[in-house]
C-alpha cells in the first residue's frame, strides 16, 4: 500500500497478520463524500472466513506480546503518536472526504486521539499488583494484573478516530492483541487508517486485524467470537442491546457507550450570554453528530424569549457548506438515512405544536444533487415527549423547552432512558452543582456544554446509554483482568 494518507490512496484490502490482504469475496463497500455524494474509495467486505483468520492471528500473538516489558509497549503507543501527528493534514483530509469532517471536527479528533494515546503510554507502567496478608500460615498472596487477551473493537462513524482510539491504544499498551472492526460508514478513519499507523510504529504481526464489513453480515460473529475476550462497543443502543447481548454468550468483558439525550440547563439567573455560547458550540459543532451533544435546551421561563431570541441569532449565523471549505462550521450529515430521520422528527414536532424558528431544510451546494447539509435548527415551544426532544436526534438541531422551577427543570432532564451527559448554566454556582448532582447521568458539566473528552478521565455513561467505560484507569480496567497467584512458603498442616 502507499506510504501517503490520501483517501485516492487504494484501501481495498484487510489488514490481517501484519499483511494487507484481500477479502475472502469480490464484495465491496463504496466509500462516499457526504459533501460532494461521489465515491472516493473502496474497501473490502470481508465475511466470516476473513474474521476468523483476524481473531487467529490475534490470539497467535497475543501471548509473546503480553510478555513484552512494559517500555517496549509504551514505545509502541509513542511512536505511533509520532505516525500519526506526522501525517495529521492528511488524516484530517481523509475525516472531511469520509465522514463530512470540519477543519474543527478534524483537529479536535487527532487532538482527543493524541489524548488518549499519550496516556494509554503510561498503562503498562501502571499494571501494578498488590500483595496481601493471607489467613494460611507462611503464605504470601500476590494480586496481579494482566492483559485480557484478545480484545474486540467496534467503532462507530461519527468520531471514528478517537472513538476508534480510546479502546485501541489502551488494549495494545496492555498487552492484548485486537479485532477491530470500523463501521461501514467510517472504514478508513476508524478501521485501515489504525493498521497504517500500527504498521509505521513497528507494531508486530497479528496484533492488530483490521475487517471492514456490514455489521449485518459479520457483525455477530465479531462480537461473539469464542477468542474475544473483551469487547469495546461504541453506538446506538438498539445496536448496543444486540452487541452486548452477544457478547455476554460468550462471557466477554464489555464497555458500552451508547446513545444519549443530554439536557443542557439554563437557569433564570445564568449569564444568557455564556449560555448561548456554549449551546451553540454544544448542538452545531459537527452537525449535532455526537452522543454527548445537546439534544435538549430546557430553559426557565423568564429568559425563555431571550435564549431563543439569541440562539436563533448565532445559529442563523454559522456558515454552511461543504467539509472541504475551512469556514464551514456546518457541514453534511453522513447519509440521507441520518438526513431523512431527523427532518422527520423536526416535521412531527412542528406538527405536534412547536415553532420553527429557523432551519429545518437542506441547503444547496453547488453541483450537488441531494445535499446532505441540514440548516442549523432552533424549535420553540416544545415539550419533553415531542420528537425532536424524546428521540436522540443526532443532528443540528436545538429543540428549546420551558420550565418553571428548578425541580421541573430536573424532572424534564431525567425524563429519558439514557443517562450519558449534561450541562447546566446557572448564575449560582452552588445552585448549578445542586443540580447536576441532581441530573441522572454519567458526566455533567457546570457552566459549559456536554461535549467534553479528557483521557485523564473517567466517561461512562448510566442506563441505557451503556456500561463500563472509558480513558484513564477506567478502560485499563476493562482491557485487563486480576489474577491471584499465592506462595506457600512452608509446609502446610491440612486437616486429614
Amino acid at each position: 500500500m502507499p506510504d501517503s494518507y490520501a483517501i485516492d490512496d487504494d484501501w481495498n484490502a484487510l489488514y490481517v497478520d501484519g499483511e494487507w490482504t484481500a477479502a475472502e469475496s469480490d464484495e465491496t463497500i463504496a466509500v462516499e463524500d457526504p459533501s460532494t455524494r461521489e465515491q472516493v474509495a473502496t474497501v473490502p467486505a470481508a465475511g466470516e472466513a476473513d474474521v476468523e483468520a483476524a481473531y487467529e492471528a490475534a490470539a497467535e500473538a497475543q501471548s509473546e506480546w503480553a510478555e513484552a516489558p512494559p517500555g517496549r509497549r509504551e514505545t509502541l503507543v509513542q511512536d505511533a503518536l509520532e505516525a500519526m501527528q506526522a501525517h495529521s493534514e492528511g488524516i484530517a483530509e481523509l475525516l472531511a472526504a469520509e465522514v463530512g469532517g470540519s477543519q474543527i471536527m478534524g483537529e479536535t479528533s487527532l487532538r482527543i486521539a493524541a489524548d488518549q494515546m499519550g496516556e494509554a503510554a503510561t498503562m503498562p507502567r501502571r499494571m501494578k499488583g498488590e500483595l496481601a496478608d493471607s489467613n494460611v500460615p507462611g503464605k504470601d498472596n500476590r494480586v496481579e494484573r494482566v492483559p485480557r487477551g484478545v480484545v474486540t473493537v467496534i467503532s462507530p462513524w461519527n468520531f471514528p478516530l478517537n472513538l476508534s482510539m480510546r479502546a485501541v491504544a489502551p488494549a495494545l499498551a496492555a498487552g492484548n492483541a485486537v479485532v477491530l472492526k470500523p463501521s461501514s460508514n467510517a472504514p478508513i478513519t476508524g478501521g485501515l487508517l489504525f493498521a497504517k499507523i500500527f504498521e509505521d510504529a513497528g507494531l508486530p504481526d497479528g496484533l492488530l486485524n483490521v475487517v471492514t464489513g456490514s455489521g449485518s453480515d459479520i457483525g455477530d460473529r465479531v462480537a461473539g467470537h469464542p477468542e474475544s475476550d473483551m469487547v469495546a462497543f461504541t453506538g446506538s443502543t438498539p445496536v448496543g442491546r444486540q452487541v452486548a447481548a452477544t457478547a455476554a454468550e460468550n462471557l466477554s468483558a464489555q464497555a458500552m457507550e451508547l446513545g444519549g439525550n443530554n439536557a443542557h440547563i439554563v437557569t433564570a439567573d445564568a449569564d444568557i450570554d455564556r449560555a448561548v455560547d456554549s449551546a451553540t458550540f454544544g448542538s452545531f459543532v459537527h452537525q449535532g453528530q455526537v452522543c454527548i451533544s445537546i439534544n435538549r435546551h430546557v430553559v426557565h421561563e423568564d429568559v425563555y424569549d431571550e435564549y431563543v431570541d439569541a440562539l436563533v441569532d448565532r445559529a442563523e449565523s454559522l456558515p454552511v457548506g461543504s467539509a472541504h471549505d475551512e469556514d464551514t462550521i456546518v457541514g453534511p450529515i453522513i447519509d440521507e438515512s441520518q438526513r431523512d430521520e431527523m427532518l422527520a422528527y423536526v416535521e412531527e414536532t412542528v406538527d405536534a405544536g412547536a415553532t420553527l424558528e429557523t432551519g429545518g431544510e437542506t441547503a444547496d451546494l453547488e453541483g450537488v444533487d441531494d445535499s446532505l447539509v441540514v440548516r442549523p435548527t432552533v424549535l420553540s415551544g416544545v415539550t419533553n415527549d415531542m420528537a425532536a426532544a424524546c428521540n436522540e436526534h443526532f443532528g443540528p438541531i436545538a429543540p428549546v423547552i420551558p420550565f418553571s422551577d428548578i425541580d421541573e427543570a430536573v424532572e424534564i432532564a431525567n425524563d429519558t432512558e439514557y443517562g450519558l451527559a449534561g450541562s447546566v448554566h446557572a448564575g449560582d454556582l452552588g445552585t448549578g452543582m445542586d443540580i447536576a448532582d441532581r441530573m441522572k447521568t454519567g458526566q455533567v458539566h457546570v457552566n459549559d456544554q456536554p461535549i467534553n473528552d479528557e483521557a485523564h478521565v473517567t466517561f461512562s455513561g448510566t442506563r441505557a446509554s451503556g456500561m463500563g467505560g472509558y480513558n484513564d484507569g477506567t478502560i485499563l480496567e476493562q482491557v485487563t483482568e486480576t489474577k491471584w497467584v499465592s506462595l506457600q512458603r512452608e509446609p502446610r498442616e491440612y486437616p486429614f
